[in-house]
């Protein structure tokens, strides 16, 4: 028996539960933008049932937004802002003995690079290797990095929007029935498989997330929600009590 999981999906909603359940989901991981933990761990319980697992994490935006690197920790107990150095960032899981994935690898300015998951080989527990957003070469490398440093797979929509949910899964030769089990997969290697759709559904997913992707990066967003110092994930936020202070790099 297989479990399919969605890895990486950006959007909670009735309608998102369903498209899950309709592509034959057992879970998906809910990572949502510039959200606290906290608030990922209610909606992510509020959605769960017996036919549908959603497993809270966050992506951590480390960096400053020009050259940022984008991390999925899944296991937190204590919330990670947005924006501090990825040293940092990746010290705080450790810490927190975090289950560490990597979404999109060397994509853009947003992506760890071979000598970032070199370095931080003992850290991270499994590496992205096909994402709808990206084209072929961009997946094929992120083939090629993964099996030239023996690092474990996985695949997600990367879902944005409702209807990509699903359009991507990872499937694990072990029961996932909970969040520790699949924290137990990921960081024990547990043998998968990596499913998608390369047809018309896939392409058509590729071009309405590219669209969603302009609007996201417009600098108009980005200042409206991250510099001002009081937004959630800031790293200066009061629900940080000054523990990142001293790196936030806004």
């Amino acid at each position: 028996m297989t479990f399919r999981i969605d890895c990486h999906v950006k959007v909670l909603s009735d309608r998102v539960v369903e498209r899950a359940k309709q592509a034959g989901l057992d879970a998906i991981v809910y990572a949502p933008h510039f959200t606290r933990l906290p608030e990922i761990r209610e909606r992510a319980a509020a959605y769960s049932s017996e036919d549908l697992l959603v497993i809270p994490a966050r992506e951590v935006f480390t960096g400053t937004w020009r050259n940022r690197r984008h991390v999925l920790a899944l296991g937190l107990e204590e919330p990670v802002p947005d924006f501090i150095p990825f040293e940092s960032a990746m010290a705080e899981f450790d810490r927190q003995d975090a289950t560490v994935l990597v979404p999109h690898p060397d994509f853009a300015n947003v992506s760890l690079d071979e000598d970032d998951l070199r370095t931080y080989a003992e850290t991270i527990d499994a590496i992205e290797i096909f994402n709808p957003r990206h084209f072929p070469p961009d997946n094929r490398r992120a083939r090629e990095l993964a099996d030239d440093l023996s690092m474990p797979p996985f695949t997600s929509s990367y879902a944005h929007l409702p209807r990509s949910v699903g359009v991507a899964h990872t499937a694990f030769d072990a029961p996932i029935e909970s969040e520790a089990d699949l924290l137990t997969a990921l960081e024990d290697g547990i043998a998968r498989r990596v499913v998608y759709d390369n047809g018309f559904d896939r392409w058509a997913t590729t071009a309405a997330e590219l669209g969603h992707l302009v609007y996201e990066n417009t600098w108009k967003k980005v200042d409206r929600l991250f510099l001002s110092g009081t937004e959630p994930t800031h790293p200066q936020h009061i629900a940080y009590d000054g523990r990142f202070d001293d790196v936030a790099v806004y």
